[in-house]
């Protein structure tokens, strides 16, 4: 079982700039996916970005794409996810998540994910 722990939320005007980092311990992740998901009240949670670890391969929702960007720093064991020109409806939860074994293709179901963090709260104010 791998430990994840988010941190970096906090309260931003629009068009700032927000940087979350997820702390991985417990396990190698050799072979792992990391991913970033989001929640925001009375809504599902939603995939926002996932890397794999060994490859650095990564994948996007569509509203995202071109302002977040996701990354892994191997040696630290931890995942960041860097977000540029925020929006009031980037608010949420932000949750790290983790997944053993790559067998190609994108996961990005909450049920593909095993492993989360405690979240983080990124809100955006306009």
């Amino acid at each position: 079982q791998v430990q994840l722990v988010e941190s970096g939320g906090g309260l931003v005007q629009a068009g700032d700039s927000l940087r979350l980092s997820c702390a991985a311990s417990g396990r190698t992740l050799r072979n792992y996916v990391m991913a970033w998901f989001r929640q925001t009240p009375g809504k599902e949670r939603e995939f926002v970005a996932s890397i794999t670890w060994s490859g650095g391969s990564s994948y996007y929702t569509d509203s995202v794409k071109g302002r977040f960007t996701i990354s892994r720093d191997i040696a630290k064991a931890t995942v960041y996810l860097e977000m540029a020109s925020l929006k009031p409806e980037d608010t949420a939860v932000y949750y790290c998540a983790a997944r053993s074994g790559y067998y190609g293709g994108h996961y990005y179901y909450v049920r593909e994910y095993p492993n989360w963090g405690q979240g983080t709260q990124v809100t955006v104010s306009s």
